[in-house]
């Protein structure tokens, strides 16, 4: 069963990465000029919202694309002074996240409908945030980084835009990477006196009890790293050959079976639809990272694999750890989880809940479902009932 299991994390890396060879026309199936309306004008405007496409240059110079919903279905353009809320996706994953169902079932929608000011924001290396100043996604240097990068720059570049736009504080909400990025960045200074509260759904800070028996197979072999030493900088969902491949596959076996032995038996999505159809390039060293964290259970930065390397970025010969402990204690959390979960796993959370003991307990609410995995959260068809209602009156009530 091991040998088994090995063999088929290899198998789906081998098709995750090889469009790095294989050159960045097709996604999936997707054909490039699918993208080229924009998010506003083939999800948004196509369900009667208004939208508004933005740009923001990161200080590493990564030109991002953030989506904005300024107002729900019923009222128009009248704006007013509705609070702002930033939507940051997962791995592998672009702002659609927010926007993959009905708009009765959607959380962008659903937001904008309840009178915020949307925001989604679609970090580097994703096909809506595939610009640099001087780089190409075809330059190995532009897939230099890991979700430290995203932490210290893309990050507080869309708080800090979001901010300057509407002139208040914004509210956040994480999925997965989105939540781990969140908690490195409010570990610092920089953006926490711009955030009113966060919604972390399947919070991801410790990593080192996940069952995924995939993802725990890729990172215990070294994967990623064998990727990494054979020059395959950008780890993508398909292209060239892989995409058949992966079309081929899917055509014999029940993808979202798939996506279940990586995240869990999720238990409420539409059955007609996978988001393995819709995936996104990531760095390679970003899942070295992952990898990293999953081997040795902390919340660091990256480890470069040496003690001069680290001493070189660090200063230090290990990487620094990510002071849990310096988020505001007074920064209103709301964090849910599921039992079912196979990569934010109920074992990792408390250990995250356990780092955040004295935090104000008026400012931190729990939110536990038993028979939620982990695209639930997202994708769910009953979300709205079972966890957006209760972060939106979480929202109103932390608006001051």
């Amino acid at each position: 069963m091991v040998v088994k299991t090995i063999i088929t994390s290899l198998i789906l890396v081998f098709l995750l990465s090889t469009s790095a060879a294989g050159g960045r026309t097709k996604l999936m199936g997707l054909d490039s000029g699918d993208y080229a309306d924009g998010i506003c004008k083939s999800r948004v405007e196509a369900q009667g919202y208004s939208c508004e496409e933005h740009k923001v240059t990161t200080k590493d110079g990564y030109i991002l694309s953030l989506q904005r919903i300024p107002a729900g279905r019923s009222d128009g353009k009248k704006t007013g002074a509705r609070p702002p809320v930033l939507l940051q996706h997962g791995l592998m994953s672009d702002a659609l996240t927010w926007l993959s169902n009905s708009p009765d079932e959607s959380l962008g929608f659903i937001l904008a409908d309840n009178g915020f000011d949307v925001w989604l924001a679609n970090v580097r290396g994703t096909n809506y945030s595939s610009g640099h100043t001087s780089l190409s996604p075809n330059d190995p240097e532009y897939w230099d980084w890991s979700w430290d990068e995203l932490v210290e720059y893309d990050l507080p570049a869309f708080v800090q835009y979001v901010n300057g736009q509407t002139g208040q504080k914004l509210h956040y909400v994480g999925h997965s990477l989105g939540t781990l990025m969140s908690f490195g960045a409010f570990s610092r200074e920089e953006v926490i006196n711009m955030v009113r509260s966060a919604a972390l759904l399947s919070p991801i800070a410790y990593m080192g009890q996940m069952p995924s028996p995939l993802a725990r197979a890729a990172a215990d072999i070294f994967t990623a790293e064998v990727l990494y030493w054979l020059g395959l900088k950008e780890f993508a969902p398909g292209g060239g050959p892989a995409s058949k491949l992966v079309s081929d596959i899917c055509s014999t076996i029940d993808c979202t079976d798939l996506e279940s032995v990586i995240t869990g038996p999720n238990c409420c999505m539409n059955s007609s639809s996978s988001n393995l159809a819709h995936q996104q390039p990531t760095a390679t060293k970003n899942m070295i990272h992952l990898a990293q964290m999953i081997r040795q259970g902390t919340i660091a930065m990256y480890d470069y694999g040496s003690d001069d390397d680290n001493n070189k970025h660090y200063g230090q010969t290990t990487p620094p750890d990510y002071n849990m402990t310096s988020i505001p204690n007074d920064l209103p959390l709301f964090l849910s989880y599921g039992g079912e979960d196979l990569l934010s796993d109920v074992k990792d959370v408390q250990t995250l809940i356990d780092t955040l003991s004295d935090h104000d307990p008026d400012k931190l609410v729990l939110h536990y479902v038993d028979d939620y995995a982990h695209l639930d959260f997202v994708s769910a068809v009953n979300a709205k009932q079972v966890v957006y209602d209760p972060l939106i009156a979480f929202f109103r009530l932390n608006q001051k």
